[in-house]
């Protein structure tokens, strides 16, 4: 038995997913802490996905604090299993990430591994992504290799789709390599337009969009973005999906009511989502959510509705919480890295091979 923990900070940068797995050699969550983010680290974190004075060290004061929310919350989860830090083989840290731009050959996560393995005790693996964006590769989405290990046992054709502050699909088909890409925006856009209009962190259940209409003629101005129009693999962030964004095509058009904007935004990251699944997939049998928007019960039945002869169900239908799946993921990477287990898929980040992914800090 090996124990692992995983510890994720995604696009919401509302707080810290932290999983405890159990490889042996099935995939087994056994228990999981959550940490907020306090608001001040939070805003810092926002800054820092754009340029701005004295990157370098706000950056680096800005990981020290993240660091050390990693870890206390990675304490807090040992304390409440009653397990030492030496039953633990190592901790995979995904960092936050505050750049994306594989174009330009780098991605940028900001952690500091060091110190985690010295508040921890723990030896750490980070920095996953950068050696499959060196072999050419996206370095997004990571997950699908972890989505194929769960889920490539079922039978017929399915996909695995996250919805976090971004969507990425993960393909699933007999008998062929798992394949996948981002989609575009999942929660993101959503966040950051019901925070500016009502102050509000997310829009609980999708209620806010539910309340309005789409407007078809944003709707058609936001799909001629060209990222719509690639193909995978393809791989997305706030460098190109964020509130400044939104602004400049609502500046192109008369006043919209600020719910049907919502609305909007909610039909936006739906339809871009069945799109690319039906462009890639079309013989989809089963569409599994996990992410923040699982619990969208607008945007799950839209999905619905625009995926008919498929079935949307939530990975919680076969035992695996949605909120824990990509912490869950850094864990198994972590594992894969000290087993020297390649762990990008080429299929997935038009990488030119199979690589070994991350960094080790040892205890």
């Amino acid at each position: 038995m090996a124990l692992y923990i995983g510890v994720m900070s995604g696009t919401s940068l509302d707080g810290l997913d932290i999983a405890l797995i159990e490889q042996s050699p099935a995939i087994k969550l056994i228990a999981t802490h959550y940490t907020p983010m306090p608001d001040s680290l939070r805003a810092e974190l926002l800054s820092l996905c754009a340029s701005g004075p004295d990157e370098i060290a706000r950056s680096a004061i800005a990981q020290q604090h993240w660091v050390e929310l990693a870890a206390q919350g990675i304490h807090s989860l040992l304390q409440q299993q009653q397990l030492p830090t030496h039953d633990i083989r190592a901790i995979g840290s995904h960092g936050q990430t505050v750049r994306h731009e594989p174009s330009r050959g780098f991605t940028v996560q900001i952690g500091n591994p060091a110190l985690l393995t010295e508040l921890t005790g723990i030896t750490v693996v980070s920095d996953f992504r950068s050696r499959d964006v060196a072999a050419g590769g996206q370095g997004a989405p990571l997950v699908p290799a972890f989505h194929e290990a769960l889920f490539e046992q079922r039978t017929g054709n399915r996909a695995v789709l996250n919805i976090g502050g971004f969507s990425n699909l993960s393909l699933i088909e007999i008998a062929k390599p798992v394949s996948g890409f981002d989609c575009g925006p999942g929660n993101v856009l959503l966040d950051a337009w019901v925070q500016a209009q009502r102050g509000e962190r997310f829009d609980r259940n999708g209620q806010w969009a539910a309340s309005g209409q789409p407007d078809q003629t944003l709707l058609q101005s936001l799909l001629s973005d060209p990222f719509f129009a690639t193909k995978g693999p393809k791989s997305t962030g706030r460098e190109v999906f964020n509130l400044e964004w939104l602004q400049r095509h609502l500046a192109q058009h008369d006043a919209i009511p600020a719910e049907d904007v919502q609305a909007t935004l909610l039909e936006l990251t739906a339809m871009t989502i069945i799109e690319s699944l039906q462009s890639a997939q079309s013989d989809t049998q089963e569409l599994l959510v996990c992410g923040g928007g699982a619990h969208n019960t607008t945007l799950m039945n839209r999905l619905a509705a625009l995926l008919p002869r498929a079935q949307v169900n939530s990975t919680a239908a076969y035992g695996v919480d949605p909120d824990w799946m990509e912490a869950m993921a850094f864990a198994w990477l972590a594992h894969c890295c000290l087993e020297g287990i390649a762990a990008n898929r080429p299929s997935v980040t038009g990488a030119r091979g199979l690589r070994v992914l991350g960094a080790i800090y040892p205890a």
